[in-house]
């Protein structure tokens, strides 16, 4: 009880100095309980649309493609509208209702501006029937009643200004088709995001299907005391083993697995990112206890000498500790759950929507944050505690601070070269690897070692390199300067701490900015030496170019040629007998001058002759295969055929590696001509000297259809740039926390400094320091530590961003390219932020009274 009351009466005494700590605690905890909050709500809001749109049971075809697939002829497999009737025979059948529905459209407003979504959900066109008043409910106007009438979802009306009247046209590769609006539907539970068209059943399947008399799917409902599984079995049994059936619970489970891989890579990247914060949180909150132990060595002492022991003294701290931790945690559960709301608005103004309505709070978030939390200031508290419980007391009576230990400085030393030794060791075994699988091991032994090494030997480290930085920096200010550079060597182990705060998110800043550089060079160089296309046409969705598109663009003037490149599905025996899964590539024979592939053996032109084929050398090594051999391809819903290997082409760089090529004559003889997949994308070349008029035509015959892009090679090299960008910008973001923790870091760490050099700050005032001068000599102390944390993180992590490149090499991203303005930005960055850092801590020693400062203890 003793020690608890002696822990409560030094946590509240010093609650100043620990209030940055709690905000780094909340901070990391707040990032972890947010992303909980955020991903259990998206998983409540997909759970409940899943149940309010799923019948007891649904029948599909079997080759139906997943719900987040485009099909590659545009065209939904379909069933025979036949079988309503059949299912509504089966006993326990309360109704059937058929259902059409495509995500293979695009819908435009009469200024010809796309009103689908553009953050990543689909547009989807279904028929109206009563089962959707299961989801939604009409806002205003009615049903589409006939072939010119359609109803739009609410959300998206608003968003793009749409009424009652307004004309809709609707782009399909059966054609396009326009109607007017008559009415408008509210979801009863959250729509995420997707744009949803209805018109009548006629309509829908004339349309999207091509003709009447087809559905995609046949929802059906069991009469009251008939269950799902039961149900399903006996449609099962009435309807044979030609389509798939589904329970309503079977199509939720789907609709999940299908969003889980989003959901866990957007959940365990921002785990990635708390981990990070936390682990930057760590160093404030051991340099934060470490200086406190430190100023209260005589208070310890008198408790050790009136007869507390190591271990009361030991968890006095550690008491402190939980209670810090305590505070921060439920502080940062409560602002994790303000994150999430700050997350979903986000999500809303990129597309897809959430509402707050779904908010969920497990109670696994509040006790994993509380449990981190918690654990973590302990743990980041545990050395400075034993550090306390081995103070003497009559050490702790004659001496104002703790003796360094000179023997664990030199233990410190040889470990930390040890642990960078061994990582920079891993990392070059990384860059020599031979295949990515190990070298991918070896980078990640290699970050983590170093990363640790750097850490451990940092307090060795800052004697040089402050002095380094003190000569270049701090001594152009003459005396002031070199007292803050002796301030910052005056604690190495101290000053090694709060920089390795702020090297860590800097080394993730500068790796990443190498790789992402890198990336973009790669890319470019291989564009530059394969691609001879002029242009480049496709969708940002990978919807396949409807043929209303391919022919308007194959009559824009001034083309030489036109090039299509579509998507086959199929499956290749090899001459062994063993099948495996195609990536089947079907274009025109002048795709040869729009790509320049290698082949290592053959021509690559003469795939493109009746019934032959090209493969890749990866495939030709692993199946034995080898120009003259036979390999028999079967194509999804067509025929099998015997296709000629003509060529091998070289498996280097990233541009159809491992592709297989057939002309699109020899797809088109062995599949149903409806079955014939679209074109993915398409290349042309202009005509010499009509280049600049060609791309012109090329972007005006594509007007009427703004779901596709043109462009030529400048475009296209500026668009990846923009992608890497984005997610490097995204990347950075996140890391902000990081950075954000660590200048709390440095702010705690100064007004630690402060506190600890009261009499020194009264004594220097006292014989003529004036406040401007103590101010500044502060700045620049934060500023050299900022910057010493710079250089250690910027090279630590090009270091990284090499070694990855030297990896990614083996997957064709073979140029090396440092950012340089980007680090040199960084840099000089740091030292604004040791600015910023030292802000706060110079203003309250500024205004410290000098003889209350000389007299304190």
């Amino acid at each position: 009880m003793t020690v608890l009351k002696t822990s409560l009466r030094n946590f509240f005494a010093h609650k100043g100095r620990m209030a940055l700590s709690a905000v780094a605690v909340l901070l990391s905890v707040a990032f972890v309980s947010g992303t909980l909050v955020f991903t259990d709500t998206m998983n409540t809001t997909f759970d409940k649309l899943f149940a309010s749109t799923a019948s007891d049971v649904t029948v599909s075809p079997k080759a139906a493609a997943a719900d987040d697939e485009i099909p590659q002829n545009g065209r939904p497999e379909s069933l025979p509208a036949s079988l309503v009737e059949q299912a509504r025979k089966v006993e326990g059948v309360k109704d059937a209702q058929g259902s059409v529905a495509s995500t293979s459209v695009t819908v435009v407003d009469a200024k010809n501006k796309n009103v689908g979504p553009t953050g990543g959900a689909p547009t989807i066109a279904v028929n109206w029937t009563p089962n959707e008043l299961r989801s939604v409910e009409i806002a205003s106007g009615h049903e589409p009643r006939g072939p010119t009438e359609v109803v739009v979802d609410g959300a998206t009306a608003e968003k793009h200004g749409l009424k009652l009247g307004d004309e809709l046209r609707t782009i399909a590769v059966t054609g396009d088709f326009t109607a007017k609006i008559v009415g408008t539907v509210e979801f009863k539970v959250t729509n995420p995001g997707a744009t949803v068209v209805y018109f009548d059943t006629a309509t829908a399947q004339r349309e999207l299907l091509g003709k009447t008399g087809l559905f995609t799917q046949v929802s059906v409902d069991a009469k009251p005391g008939v269950s799902d599984d039961a149900l399903k079995a006996d449609l099962a049994a009435a309807l044979g083993g030609g389509y798939k059936l589904q329970t309503a619970a079977e199509v939720a489970d789907a609709g999940r697995e299908s969003m889980a891989g989003f959901l866990d890579v957007m959940k365990y990247a921002m785990l990635g990112f708390a981990g990070i914060a936390f682990l930057v949180g760590i160093f404030l909150i051991v340099n934060t206890f470490s200086m406190l132990v430190a100023q209260r060595t005589r208070e310890i002492g008198l408790m050790r000498a009136i007869g507390s022991s190591r271990k009361q003294v030991n968890r006095s701290v550690l008491v402190e500790a939980l209670l810090l931790g305590l505070v921060g945690s439920v502080a940062g559960v409560a602002a994790g759950v303000g994150l999430a709301v700050g997350l979903m608005k986000l999500m809303s103004s990129m597309g897809m929507e959430l509402s707050t309505r779904d908010l969920t709070v497990a109670w696994t978030t509040p006790t994993v944050g509380l449990a981190l939390g918690i654990v973590v200031t302990v743990l980041a508290a545990y050395i400075p505690a034993r550090r306390a419980g081995k103070v003497s007391p009559m050490a702790a009576l004659r001496d104002a601070g703790t003796p360094a230990d000179g023997r664990a400085g030199r233990v410190r030393g040889v470990l930390g070269l040890v642990l960078t030794g061994a990582g920079a060791a891993a990392l070059v075994a990384a860059a020599r690897a031979a295949e990515a699988g190990p070298g991918s091991l070896w980078l990640g032994l290699g970050v983590v070692l170093t990363l640790l090494g750097f850490v451990v030997v940092g307090p060795l480290l800052a004697g040089g390199v402050v002095r380094a930085l003190g000569v270049v920096v701090l001594r152009i200010f003459g005396p002031v300067g070199r007292m803050a550079e002796r301030n910052a060597l005056r604690n190495p182990r101290r000053t090694g701490a709060t920089a390795a705060a702020l090297m860590i998110g800097l080394a993730l800043v500068a790796g990443l900015s190498v790789v992402g550089s890198s990336m973009v060079a790669s890319a470019t160089e291989e564009l530059d030496r394969s691609v001879g296309a002029d242009y480049i046409v496709r969708s940002a969705t990978g919807q396949p170019i409807v043929p209303q598109a391919q022919a308007a663009l194959e009559k824009a003037p001034g083309l030489d040629h036109v090039t299509e490149y579509k998507w086959v599905d199929a499956k290749v025996t090899d001459p062994r007998g063993k099948v495996s899964t195609a990536d089947l590539a079907a274009t025109d024979p002048t795709y040869v001058k729009d790509l320049r592939r290698e082949t290592t053996a053959g021509t690559l032109t003469g795939a493109y002759g009746e019934n032959a084929m090209s493969v890749g050398s990866d495939y030709a090594t692993e199946h034995g295969v080898k120009v003259g051999d036979v390999l028999t391809v079967a194509f999804k819903g067509g025929d099998t055929a015997k296709l000629k290997v003509a060529a091998i082409t070289a498996d280097v760089g990233q541009v159809d590696k491992g592709a297989m090529y057939t002309s699109v004559a020899t797809v088109a003889r062995h599949l149903p001509a409806e079955r014939v997949p679209h074109s993915l994308l398409i290349l042309a070349s202009a005509k010499d000297g009509q280049e600049t008029q060609a791309y012109q035509a090329l972007k005006d015959a594509l007007a009427p259809y703004p779901q596709y892009k043109v462009s030529n090679q400048a475009d296209y090299k500026e668009e990846l740039q923009d992608q890497v960008g984005q997610l490097l910008n995204i990347v950075y973001g996140l890391l902000a926390l990081a950075i954000i923790v660590a200048v709390l870091g440095v702010v705690n760490t100064l007004a630690l400094s402060v506190v600890e050099r009261t009499r020194e700050i009264g004594l220097m005032r006292a014989i003529g320091l004036s406040r401007r001068q103590l101010r500044r000599m502060i700045r620049l102390e934060s500023v050299v530590i900022a910057l010493f944390g710079a250089l250690l993180g910027l090279g630590l992590g090009m270091g990284w961003g090499t070694a990855a490149q030297k990896l990614l090499a083996l997957e064709g991203l073979g140029v090396l390219e440092i950012p340089w303005p980007t680090i040199v930005t960084v840099f000089i960055g740091s030292a604004f932020v040791g600015l910023f850092a030292a802000l706060v801590p110079a203003f309250r020693a500024g205004r410290m009274n000098v003889l209350n400062a000389i007299a304190s203890e």
